[in-house]
């Protein structure tokens, strides 16, 4: 415990934070009101969380409350509250650190573009120094709750280098923020001022946020303050209201709240439920991706409440991990106080609460996808570019929705540069097409340029292009849609069925019969590098490509599991030459045949996005080719 008076410095990022907060934030001010309200109201939840199993904890004030008064003579402003409060070690730990990650990406964010943004404060867990914005003081005088009223704290900073702490007698437990404000902010001295800014970013806020009764004062020609106090708030959770009684800006404010996005969600579900599992769910699909979708530390999840008393931020167990990305609030009815996440994994209650809330979300996609609105149209155009991998990770993890989720892909397309569905590739099959034919590439002009397609191309047949790297993964577990087979166009055999008549497929085989002394000889001098050698069917201007047997690693899988890292089985590709291109014509007669096998081979690989094994014999071979 900190005894007498210490003078601490701040962590070295808090003080890139405060200098920017204090020099850039002021394009919308008042954010930092909203910021120390949410604060205080979190204390609230944390203290009644804990007094589940220490009740004594409310010593003798059982009603959760924030407090907000001002004075006009001293321009302060103090937000106060009667939750949980700070030990000494934990004011100095809280309000002198910051252990959260994204630190770095917060004060880039705000040395960008986006500098003036005070949004940007809660995104990072900092919105403690937005007071900074108004204030060139801020005073905190705190208590934790079943401390001796002699442990409690003051702190005090002016928001530069370092900060005081100190030990003072505080009868009531919780937390008081004194901001003395700066020349100029006088407007936030005002009632109404205050009473608005709750009004608009605070409404939901489940406990009452309180001020002093205002009057006006005939003798004195102004507004004077009386010691009666009243909620400014509805002190009603958002969704625990009937959706009759919301407005579409409450809707989107609260989203702000709870998300630290600036922008309108893209959609947003609220049902109450009732069946097995009773609960209530808010759920909000963003307009944009995080900056931090991909970062594997991070937690995803909702907001997991128990008959209104806050459990835990992203409860992951309540939505699946392909869905991470969604925001929200969860209020169950019937899991107990006490839940920790080990529990939730295992509870049966979840697990409905979780297949209810997924298909809730799959809903407001389907919707969006299927609207024949061309707003609606639009939006989940914009989702899909965001978020589209991640529901083709849902299709290798969420085996219960993979027939919803198969209809909510786009690819690109040999006929359109991307939005395809499968339903709109089937609908464009051609008469007696049986399959629905795809590619995997490393990139768009990788494959669109395959040689692979060439045949496909000729007939006017459309191939899917699959560029994604998680492609691969989700072919693994989607191998049909609507009845139809999706066959890759580098495997195996090309097998058109119907769309190849028998005249093409006995030239075929007469071609191949011709020119089996080649094939053999191809075959022994690439014995190693090529499992077969054989005439294709699917090139046309090409002189050769590479294929795998069915059930084999794809070339492009093999190349993204050895960049990974990880050991994949080796598969030996099969040469496909093209007996009518000139380049294998000649082969016959060429007295470099050797080195003439070998460098269609390594154009193969290259043509399909690989790397040589020796780009230096291959550079040899044909220097000498060019010389000869």
């Amino acid at each position: 415990m900190i005894m007498s008076k210490q003078t601490l410095s701040f962590q070295a990022e808090v003080k890139q934070i405060l200098h920017l907060v204090t020099h850039s934030l002021y394009s919308n001010k008042e954010i930092f009101l909203r910021e120390l309200v949410s604060n205080a109201s979190d204390a609230c939840d944390k203290l009644r969380f804990e007094a589940i199993n220490q009740p004594e904890l409310y010593e003798d004030a059982p009603n959760l409350e924030v407090r907000l008064s001002f004075d006009k003579e001293n321009k302060t402003l103090t937000i106060r509250d009667n939750g949980i409060g700070m030990s000494a070690e934990e004011a100095v730990a809280n309000l002198g650190t910051i252990a959260k990650s994204g630190t770095r990406e917060f004060m880039a964010k705000l040395e960008g573009d986006q500098k003036k943004d005070a949004q940007l404060i809660g995104q990072f867990g900092v919105g403690f120094y937005s007071g900074f914005i108004v204030a060139d003081r801020i005073t905190v005088e705190t208590r934790r709750a079943g401390a001796k009223p002699e442990e409690g704290v003051r702190w005090t900073s002016e928001g530069t280098g370092d900060f005081e702490v100190e030990t003072i007698t505080r009868p009531e437990r919780g937390t008081s923020i004194i901001l003395y404000l700066r020349e100029g902010e006088d407007e936030f001295l005002s009632g109404w001022k205050l009473k608005s800014i709750v009004s608009k970013y605070s409404d939901h806020v489940s406990l009452p946020i309180l001020m002093q009764k205002e009057e006006w004062d005939a003798e004195q020609s102004k507004q004077v303050t009386r010691d009666e106090w009243a909620p400014v708030n509805k002190a009603a959770a958002l969704w625990t209201r009937s959706k009759s009684d919301i407005t579409e800006e409450q809707y989107q404010e609260f989203y702000k709240q709870i998300s630290y996005d600036t922008t309108n969600p893209l959609a947003y579900t609220h049902n109450r439920v009732e069946g097995r599992s009773e609960y209530t769910q808010l759920l909000y699909i963003p307009a944009k991706a995080p900056y931090d979708l991909w970062n594997r530390d991070k937690r995803g999840g909702v907001k997991l409440y128990v008959k209104r008393v806050f459990i835990m931020d992203d409860a992951e167990a309540l939505m699946p991990v392909y869905l991470r990305f969604v925001k929200g609030v969860i209020d169950s009815a019937d899991l107990p106080l006490n839940v920790s996440r080990e529990l939730l994994q295992e509870s049966r209650d979840v697990k409905a609460i979780r297949e209810g809330s997924t298909k809730r979300v799959l809903s407001m996609l389907e919707a969006l996808a299927d609207s024949e609105d061309e707003a609606d149209k639009a939006k989940y155009a914009s989702f899909w570019r965001d978020f589209g991998q991640l529901l083709k990770e849902g299709v290798g993890e969420d085996h219960a929705n993979v027939e919803r989720l198969a209809k909510l892909l786009r690819f690109s397309s040999t006929h359109a540069d991307d939005g395809v569905s499968f339903a709109d590739y089937v609908s464009r099959m051609k008469e007696g097409q049986e399959a629905i034919y795809y590619i995997t590439a490393d990139s768009l002009a990788a494959a669109k340029g395959s040689p692979q397609l060439e045949i496909y191309r000729q007939k006017g047949i459309e191939v899917l292009l699959f560029t994604d790297r998680v492609d691969e993964w989700m072919l693994s577990h989607l191998s049909e849609f609507d009845g139809h087979t999706l066959q890759s166009v580098a495997k195996g055999s090309v097998d058109l069925g119907k769309l190849q008549d028998e005249e093409e497929k006995k030239q075929a085989e007469q071609v191949a019969e011709t020119f089996k002394p080649v094939l053999d000889r191809l075959k022994d001098v690439l014995k190693g590098r090529a499992k077969d050698v054989r005439v294709t069917t699917r090139l046309v201007d090409s002189p050769a490509c590479l294929v795998v047997e069915e059930g084999d690693l794809s070339g492009h899988l093999s190349r993204l599991l050895k960049q990974s890292g990880q050991g994949a089985p080796t598969s030996t590709p099969i040469l496909e030459v093209n007996a009518k291109h000139p380049l294998v014509s000649s082969l016959e007669s060429s007295d470099h045949f050797d080195d003439l096998a070998h460098i269609l081979f390594d154009q193969a690989a290259l043509a399909e996005g690989g790397q040589l094994e020796d780009p230096a014999a291959y550079v040899r071979r044909v220097n000498a080719m060019l010389v000869g």
